[in-house]
């Protein structure tokens, strides 16, 4: 059963009757491009097949009720608020999420009146992939939906306008400085494919990528060890790449050339200087990377993974001990390259692994990871899925 058909099952047991319609919406990897997108710089994610599904209907109340079915069955239901009150700071917690794109919608004269949501989904909370970013996805082309408004069609918003309506609910209802990475990803991605977005233009190609094709498989590493963009890590590494193109006198920091890096050490104080470093190699490697798959030379990208991690962890400094090992162990058991993938301080890691050595590999970081005494981790490959749209 799919998660979209469990939620429509779900509002049937709770409400008697079924939903107007279901939406829903998957979790990302981002192979390359970390802590980019809010320097108005370069990604490149594609989206998962694990996904978040909103099964919804309008309320004659006024109402905004949610609620959430987690594995167990087990419905967990949050205090329904009046739409029109929505404000930021008026809901917390996980409800939070949904409720944002709802004042966003709203507020935007797209969405209004009262709804009743049902939720369910199978992307690992807190393990990097951007569950939170699914679930409001989801929401926001379920009341788009039950507004009969399709985006993209005729008069309608554009995928990437919905992605700038999620990113702001997050920003300005949850509080939370996340860019437009995870929102676009989810909305605008196409199975088979990896998204390249230029953030600061909003122009996207979506490159093949078919990593079975040429023996290769992405293998996730979830070490579950959580992270949150929540955490003061996110909002202080944002704030110092801010306040580093503020005094490097340009937009942000994608306009800092890779040939001006030696001199910025004089005009930074260090720990600006190590974000700045991250953030103009990493922008470059992902170009880099898009020559490659373009050329469809996928199993060049190992050295470019590699990198990347090196730089999250020693000049961004948001990798952990769960992340480090994960990588480690997967190069130490022959993988191309490996790297952590989302905002780090825990998450997941990506390594790149010829298809005949994905058991040595998973085996080799399962058995680090025992001998640490940290969790199990779990392993799972990453396969470019569709994006985010309608159900049933």
């Amino acid at each position: 059963m799919s998660v979209g058909q469990r939620a429509a099952e779900e509002f049937r047991r709770l409400h008697g009757h079924a939903p107007a319609g279901v939406w829903s919406a998957p979790g990302r990897v981002n192979l390359i491009g970390e802590h980019t997108d809010y320097n108005d710089g370069f990604v490149l994610p594609f989206a998962l097949p694990f996904r978040i599904a909103v099964a919804a209907a309008p309320r004659r109340d006024g109402l905004l009720a949610i609620t959430t079915v987690g594995d167990d069955g087990v419905p967990q239901r949050a205090e329904p608020v009046a739409v029109a009150s929505l404000a930021p700071g008026s809901v917390r917690g996980w409800a939070a999420y949904p409720s944002g794109v709802c004042w966003v919608l709203r507020s935007a004269g797209v969405a209004d009146g009262g709804v009743e949501l049902v939720i369910a989904g199978d992307v690992p909370a807190g393990a990097g992939l951007s569950s939170s970013h699914a679930l409001q996805c989801a929401t926001a082309l379920a009341l788009l939906g039950l507004a009969g408004v399709v985006p993209g069609s005729p008069s309608a918003p554009s995928l990437p306008e919905v992605a700038a309506w999620v990113q702001r609910s997050e920003n300005d209802f949850v509080g939370v400085p996340t860019g437009l990475l995870d929102q676009t990803a989810s909305l605008c991605c196409v199975a088979g494919h990896a998204l390249f977005l230029d953030v600061r233009s909003g122009a996207m190609e979506q490159i093949p990528f078919d990593a079975p094709g040429q023996g290769l498989e992405v293998l996730v590493v979830d070490t579950r060890a959580k992270h949150s963009h929540g955490d003061s890590g996110y909002r202080t590494r944002r704030e110092g790449c801010e306040r580093a193109a503020a005094r490097l006198g340009v937009p942000a920091l994608r306009d800092v050339p890779a040939d001006r890096l030696a001199g910025v050490a004089g005009q930074l104080p260090a720990e600006l200087v190590t974000l700045v470093r991250h953030v103009v190699t990493e922008n470059e490697r992902v170009l880099r990377a898009v020559d490659l798959l373009r050329s469809g030379k996928l199993a060049e990208l190992g050295p470019l993974l590699t990198d990347s991690h090196t730089s999250l962890a020693n000049d961004y400094r948001v990798s952990c001990a769960e992340l480090d090992e994960a990588v480690d162990a997967a190069l130490g058991a022959g993988a191309l390259g490996a790297r952590m993938t989302g905002g780090g301080f825990g998450g997941s890691a990506i390594a790149l692994v010829h298809s005949d050595q994905v058991a040595r590999v998973g085996q080799a970081v399962s058995a680090a990871f025992a001998r640490r005494g940290f969790a199990a981790p779990r392993l799972f490959p990453a396969i470019p899925s569709a994006g985010a749209g309608r159900d049933l």
